[in-house]
């Protein structure tokens, strides 16, 4: 795993010992920040359920100003910071060692640009956490998105009331699902600037559900 592109291109990444997480793969890394393209300057990121931090610090090497990491895994978190040194954006980032739905709950401060959410999977836990960003509106900023990573499998129907799905890519066993509020996305129609779209490859790989096999978790 490494970062693809930025201040710190190049730098291998530290996997997260054992098989507790399941990092997202290059390939699906790579065409999420070709979607987000440009937008990620400047912005302020929430990498919930962090796991090895690849979401995170491929931001900050694209230009976000700061990123704050969540996880409960004492492993992921020590794997987390030791890659935020290996890459330079220790004073960039903070990792906080604690459950990410409490965060969600307690958080008072200065809304997101981007909170990512990739938890374990099969355990219904992106849903969950999508519900609570969606009951409080103040965590996300304007023209804010929520970026959910599931496997295929676990797409399920989710009951918001204030997000509202207006994306989703495939690559391989690696799902993205782009959410942003009813209201953003009419100003964004606005304002093409707002979401720049500059993925050049492939959006979607072919998925066999009967030869792949389930697996367990799947964090960034």
């Amino acid at each position: 795993m490494r970062v693809i592109a930025g201040k710190a291109k190049g730098r291998k990444l530290m996997m997260v010992p054992g098989d507790s997480t399941r990092p997202i793969t290059d390939r699906a890394k790579e065409a999420l920040f070709s979607i987000m393209g440009t937008w990620i300057e400047g912005t302020r990121v929430l990498d919930l359920f962090g796991g090895t931090g690849g979401v995170g610090i491929e931001s900050l090497s694209r230009g976000a100003d700061f990123v704050q990491f969540v996880e409960l895994n004492r492993k992921a978190v020590e794997t987390i910071r030791a890659n935020l040194r290996h890459c330079g954006f220790e004073k960039q980032a903070i990792v906080e060692r604690g459950d990410s739905f409490t965060y969600l709950q307690r958080y008072q401060g200065r809304p997101y640009d981007l909170i990512y959410v990739a938890p374990p999977q099969y355990q219904g836990y992106w849903i969950k956490a999508l519900q609570m960003v969606d009951a409080r509106p103040e965590l996300l900023a304007k023209l804010g998105s929520v970026i959910v990573q599931i496997h295929p499998r676990e797409d399920a129907p989710v009951a918001l009331e204030r997000l509202e799905e207006y994306d989703r890519r495939r690559y391989g066993s690696v799902m993205l699902i782009f959410y942003m509020t009813a209201e953003d996305l009419a100003a964004a129609d606005e304002d093409d600037d707002a979401w720049e779209d500059d993925e050049t490859g492939d959006e979607e790989d072919t998925w066999d559900a009967e030869s792949e096999e389930p697996e367990e978790d799947d964090e960034a």
